[in-house]
């Protein structure tokens, strides 16, 4: 089953009949290529202030109902250094686009943690080339910026007030500065069609992605998607498998989107081409307040309890749980 034209694509995502033959044999390129371990990345969500007005997302500066909070600078540290303790060797740091973190306090706070030993990502959005420089110097290794939709249309539609070419801008700097690039897109947003989705997975390989994000749409009741139909979970699993079969060796995370929507969603994912979970390492008080869409998983759950089970879930199905750092070392 090979995937050589967004023809081919649009086929395959068009033909349910053979989803279960395409999810079998998208785990079986990641076990070829990228192995049986599954790299657990240390989540912290360290503010739900942002100033942008997406229209799928919770955290839009327009959502008042939302409690809203921002964790300073040394507890976000506290958290990574708790988190490597418990020995994960990735910490992800994820904010809505708050520009109380200046990029001294960002720099601070990623040299403060780099010196734990331990791989950073950073998913702050949209920033100058001279301060994902800044950022890169400081010591951050990869960086999340997902592109959401490639269909320009779309995206003007979704994100008022932004520019496609500008999200491009920024993923081709980070490239440029030798970050770890991960991008993603969410499947089923309204007036989405399946050879949009075709041209995202395309966008991946074009722009040689180290990591990809994939998950469902789900509507937020105070968002103006509202009464959207949310994504289909076999849609959006479809996508991220295709995309592990074309880009093979990359590092694609079993989204926490996936279980919203199905039990053990990222279990199945594991086993349709997904080789990291993103455990969420936050204090309990602020998960339900990082709401960018309703009904997380976890969200009453202390780091603890998630790592033991995610891991045994990990060690239910047969994998192993990394004890890299798990860098994508092709591409």
């Amino acid at each position: 089953m090979e995937f050589v034209s967004k023809h081919n694509i649009i086929d395959i995502l068009n033909d349910n009949g053979i989803n279960e033959r395409l999810f079998r044999y998208a785990d079986e390129i990641r076990k070829k290529y990228v192995g049986d371990d599954v790299h657990l990345r240390g989540l912290v969500e360290f503010s739900n202030i942002c100033k942008r007005t997406c229209k799928y997302c919770g955290l839009r500066c327009e959502n008042k109902k939302l409690e809203r909070y921002r964790i300073e600078p040394a507890d976000i540290v506290s958290y990574a250094k708790n988190a490597v303790e418990k020995g994960y060797k990735t910490i992800v740091l994820q904010s809505g686009e708050d520009d109380y973190y200046s990029v001294d306090k960002m720099c601070k706070i990623i040299s403060e943690i780099k010196k734990y030993n331990v791989a950073l990502t950073l998913s702050i959005g949209e920033k100058s080339y001279e301060e994902y420089k800044a950022y890169k110097d400081a010591g951050a290794d990869r960086y999340l910026l997902r592109i959401e939709t490639t269909d320009k249309n779309l995206y003007g539609q979704m994100h008022p007030k932004m520019n496609f070419e500008n999200r491009i801008r920024c993923l081709e700097s980070l490239k440029t500065l030798g970050f770890e690039v991960g991008s993603g897109c969410l499947v089923g947003l309204p007036n989405q069609t399946i050879e949009s989705l075709a041209n995202d997975i395309l966008f991946f390989k074009e722009i040689k992605a180290d990591m990809i994000g994939i998950g469902p749409f789900i509507p937020h009741p105070d968002t103006p998607l509202k009464d959207a139909e949310k994504g289909s979970f076999d849609l959006a699993l479809k996508v991220m498998a295709i995309t592990r079969i074309l880009l093979k060796d990359i590092n694609i995370p079993a989204t926490t989107a996936m279980e919203t929507l199905k039990p053990n969603g990222r279990i199945i994912a594991l086993q349709s081409g997904a080789n990291v979970v993103m455990p969420n390492v936050t204090a309990t008080e602020y998960r339900k307040k990082y709401e960018i869409y309703p009904d997380k998983i976890c969200i009453n759950e202390n780091p603890d309890q998630c790592l033991n089970c995610i891991s045994a879930k990990i060690k239910s199905i047969g994998r192993t749980i990394s004890s890299g750092y798990g860098s994508h070392k092709i591409g």
